[in-house]
């Protein structure tokens, strides 16, 4: 049976049943559930639904139902609300992942909007993963990896070949190509698809902080350490630990990740009780882990110990044939977050945009597509400079091309920095927060000021 087109999740009777409601006069399908766990046994990656949540609830709150959704499918919308609303729980939403983030009491008229926008994306997610470029359901690994060029393919196949296995993965690849991607299809398509993806990115967790971050520890372990944490490892026992940027691991978490490779035991800092723990490693570089243990900066036997098989991804420039079909499958994404239709695209553009070298290779791809949807990109503006058949935009479209163009020129002009923008803009750190999230701008380059 399908799922719900929206999941309503709050502890509280009166609240489910208003948003309720409210949603099904609109003309929504919709199921509500006293708790997170109740919402959970309904979602799985094939669902068709959008999950609305309240933030503060006993037990699982809104952010532990973030994260567990998250793991079953990063691209279900979550619309997270309470009525505890501040800059700092909008920011940690939408950096979270959450599709966006209302305050209550939620506004009907915004709520619906919301989650409107929110049902047409997931929507366009599973038409597109299964429909894209000739894609059955009964191919989900073209379905995860999209291209049809023999690079793309002979790397499908060797993850379809490592997908059941125990073995520990390392991926090497340049910035962009889709290292996550990969380790995440590895997971989601293999045995291990029930358990938890865990993923650690290695270089953004202070030297300080990684080895609890990775190991956890008891209360009173170091100051500051009030209660007892599980770590990473720990917490992916049963699934796949994603290592991101290894390279940047320091030397003395580095001695402890070979142990616990070796052993698969660890021990939480400031115990003594050895933990056995049921995980595959699937480590990602961008770096020559064999070069640098040579020259001193990472340990030789942990390469070893990571390199039992190596797969690297090819960069988009290997893979030319295939940057039609990704700027396509992008356009649409980037489409659906707006609530229009893409528009066609003409052969001119998509020779201009095969013979370009991406350096940033697909997360580069993926921007310009977004870019060149809202106008802000003048080097694919015949992209969409009108509408199919020569349609005007609506007045709602027109507002949002307009919003997005003014919101991305202000950050340009701020060198990305939010609490300036913000206020150059006459609006509030989470308003732009959010409008970001809905245009897709800013990413790594906003800076939190």
């Amino acid at each position: 049976m399908s799922a719900p087109k929206v999941i309503l999740v709050d502890d509280d009777a009166e609240v489910l049943e208003a948003w309720r409601l409210t949603l099904e006069l609109d003309g929504f399908e919709v199921v509500a559930k006293r708790s997170g766990d109740a919402a959970l046994a309904l979602l799985n990656r094939d669902s068709a639904a959008v999950l609305v949540s309240d933030v503060r609830m006993p037990g699982r709150d809104g952010f532990g139902l973030l994260a567990a959704v998250t793991a079953i499918d990063a691209e279900i919308p979550v619309v997270l609300i309470t009525g505890h609303a501040d800059v700092p729980m909008a920011v940690k939403a939408i950096r979270d992942g959450a599709w966006d983030f209302v305050e209550k009491p939620a506004d009907p008229v915004l709520l619906i909007e919301t989650v409107r926008r929110a049902s047409e994306y997931r929507r366009l997610i599973i038409e597109n993963r299964s429909l894209r470029a000739g894609v059955t359901p009964e191919d989900p690994w073209a379905a995860r990896l999209v291209g049809s060029s023999p690079a793309i393919a002979k790397l499908r196949g060797r993850l379809a070949l490592l997908a059941d296995a125990d073995t520990d993965v390392l991926l090497f690849g340049e910035t962009g190509t889709g290292k996550e991607v990969a380790a995440r299809a590895l997971h989601d398509l293999g045995k291990r698809g029930a358990g938890r993806f865990v993923a650690v990115n290695c270089g953004a967790i202070p030297e300080t902080m990684i080895e609890s971050e990775l190991f956890g520890h008891e209360a009173g372990a170091f100051t500051g350490a009030r209660e007892r944490r599980i770590g990473k490892i720990e917490h992916a026992s049963g699934g796949t630990l994603f290592l991101d940027e290894i390279e940047s691991m320091p030397m003395a978490a580095q001695v402890r990740l070979l142990r616990a490779l070796q052993e698969r035991r660890i021990e939480r800092l400031g115990s003594n009780r050895e933990i056995a723990v049921d995980i595959r490693i699937v480590a990602a570089t961008k770096a020559d882990l064999a070069a640098l243990a040579k020259a001193g900066g990472f340990r030789e036997d942990l390469v070893y110990r990571l390199n039992v098989v190596t797969l690297r991804l090819p960069p988009l420039r290997d893979r030319r044939e295939d940057i039609p079909m990704l700027f396509r499958h992008f356009l649409a994404l980037a489409a659906a977050r707006v609530g229009r239709s893409a528009p066609p695209l003409g052969r001119d553009l998509l020779q201009r945009l095969s013979r370009q070298d991406w350096p940033g290779n697909v997360r580069e791809l993926r921007n310009a597509a977004e870019r060149s949807l809202l106008g802000m990109d003048e080097e694919f503006e015949d992209a969409t400079v009108s509408a199919p058949g020569g349609v005007e935009r609506t007045l709602e479209e027109e507002v949002a091309l307009a919003e997005a163009e003014v919101i991305g020129a202000a950050l340009k002009r701020h060198g990305g920095r939010i609490g300036i923008t913000a206020a150059a803009l006459g609006i509030t750190r989470k308003t732009l927060y959010l409008k970001m999230r809905r245009y897709g701008l800013g990413g790594s380059a906003a800076l939190a000021d």
